[in-house]
C-alpha cells in the first residue's frame, strides 16, 4: 500500500523539472496524476496529460474537469507552474512585472479556483504551492521574481486560514536554486554559464544545487494524508541557505 493509494493529484508545470519530479513521486506512492502544462508530454496509465495555461482560466477549468472525469475526483493540487525574471527593481518594465505576477501569483489563484470544487469533495484535500527562498531572503538581481514569490508565501498563509475549516490544508515549499532545465536556460544566457553555475552552487551551504527530486519529496510530505496536522507552513528545500550562516572561507 502506498501513502497516495486511491488519491488523485494535479500538478501544474508537470511536464518538466520540479513538476515532473512531483508527478513521479505521486505515481510511486500510488496516486493517479493529472499533468497540466503548456507541453505535458506523453502520458498514460496513472497519468493524464492536459494542455493548460495558468494565465488562461478556461483552459484550467477544462483540464480539471477532464482529470476529475477520468480519475473520479481530485484530492491534491500542486501549484508549481511559474516563470522567472532577472534584474533590479528598475530593470524590468511594467509589462514584464505584470506578466510575471500574472503567472506566478494570479496563476495560483486561477488554478486553485478551478480545483477547489473538486478538493472540497475530498476527505484528504491538500494544496501545495511552489514558493522560493527568494520570498524571504534578499537575493541580488531578483527584485521581480522575489516580489512574486513573497506574494506566493503570503497567499499560502491566507489560503490556509480560509480553507482550514473546510478540511483543506495549504502549504508551500521554498526551494533554493534547483538543477532543472529552467535554470539551465537561465544559465545559458550568462556570459560564463559554468562559472555562474558554480557561484549559485557555492551560495548554498551544501555546496551544490538542489535536485528536483528533493523538492518533490518535500511536496509529497506536505500533500500526504500522513501530514494531516500540517497547514500554513513553508518548508525550505534550499541546502541550508535560509537557516545557516557559515564563516567565510579565507
Amino acid at each position: 500500500m502506498g501513502e497516495f493509494d486511491g488519491l488523485v493529484a494535479v500538478v501544474t508545470g508537470g511536464g518538466s523539472g520540479i513538476g515532473k519530479a512531483c508527478v513521479e513521486a505521486f505515481v510511486a506512492g500510488g496516486a493517479r496524476v493529472g499533468v497540466l502544462d503548456l507541453n505535458p508530454g506523453e502520458q498514460g496509465g496513472a497519468t493524464l496529460g492536459q494542455v493548460a495555461d495558468v494565465a488562461d482560466a478556461g483552459s484550467l477549468d477544462r483540464a480539471m474537469a477532464a482529470v476529475a472525469d477520468a480519475f473520479g475526483g481530485i484530492d491534491i493540487l500542486v501549484n508549481n507552474a511559474g516563470t522567472s525574471a532577472v534584474g533590479t527593481v528598475e530593470a524590468n518594465d511594467d509589462a514584464e512585472w505584470q506578466r510575471v505576477l500574472d503567472v506566478n501569483v494570479i496563476g495560483i489563484v486561477r488554478t486553485t479556483r478551478a480545483g477547489l470544487p473538486y478538493l472540497r469533495r475530498s476527505a484528504h484535500g491538500a494544496i501545495v504551492n511552489t514558493s522560493s527562498i527568494a520570498a524571504t531572503a534578499g537575493i541580488v538581481q531578483r527584485a521581480l521574481y522575489s516580489a512574486s514569490k513573497g506574494a506566493v508565501h503570503a497567499l499560502t498563509l491566507a489560503m490556509a486560514a480560509d480553507l482550514v475549516t473546510e478540511g483543506i490544508r495549504v502549504n508551500c515549499v521554498a526551494p533554493g536554486t534547483v538543477d532543472t532545465p529552467w535554470v539551465g536556460r537561465l544559465l545559458a544566457r550568462a556570459d560564463d554559464p559554468a562559472g555562474e553555475k558554480e557561484r549559485l552552487a557555492a551560495r548554498q551551504p551544501t555546496g551544490r544545487l538542489v535536485r528536483a527530486e528533493e523538492v518533490a519529496g518535500a511536496v509529497a510530505y506536505l500533500a500526504s494524508p500522513l501530514s494531516g496536522a500540517t497547514t500554513g507552513t513553508s518548508l525550505a528545500v534550499d541546502g541550508g541557505m535560509s537557516g545557516l550562516r557559515l564563516p567565510r572561507s579565507k
